[in-house]
């Protein structure tokens, strides 16, 4: 069973993210922030990652840059989820290391496609 690492703030976010990848099969771990998030991917080695942007302290551009240039995480996919819906964004989410790029309202369907094309459950 593949594990995703669910990084961001908000418990609604967290609590759908979550809900549509365990209907699916995916083992899921939490963390509110950046910080946390680096932590529990360094510790668990999460098979991907889904990070939110905009959160208090490290936001998840910074959080994406450490984990995608850390040797022990940087094989980890990260897949940026975020309000967040400009070209500049995109482009500089690409520039951490980001994989990929999926705005809110995330749709369930969307979501597992985009898992899907970095994992096998």
């Amino acid at each position: 069973m593949a594990h995703i690492l669910i990084v961001d703030d908000s418990p609604t976010e967290r609590h759908f993210l979550k809900s549509v990848l365990t209907q699916n099969g995916y083992d899921i771990s939490l963390a509110e922030n950046g910080e946390q998030g680096i932590e529990l991917a360094k510790s668990r080695h999460p098979d991907l990652i889904l990070m939110d942007v905009v959160m208090p302290g490290m936001n998840g551009f910074q959080a994406t840059r450490h984990l995608t240039k850390a040797p022990e995480t940087a094989d980890i996919p990260v897949v940026i989820v975020t309000t967040k819906d400009e070209q500049t964004d995109r482009v500089w989410a690409t520039r951490q290391g980001a994989k990929a790029y999926i705005t809110k309202p995330v749709d369930g369907e969307t979501l597992l496609q985009s898992v899907k094309s970095f994992l096998v459950c």
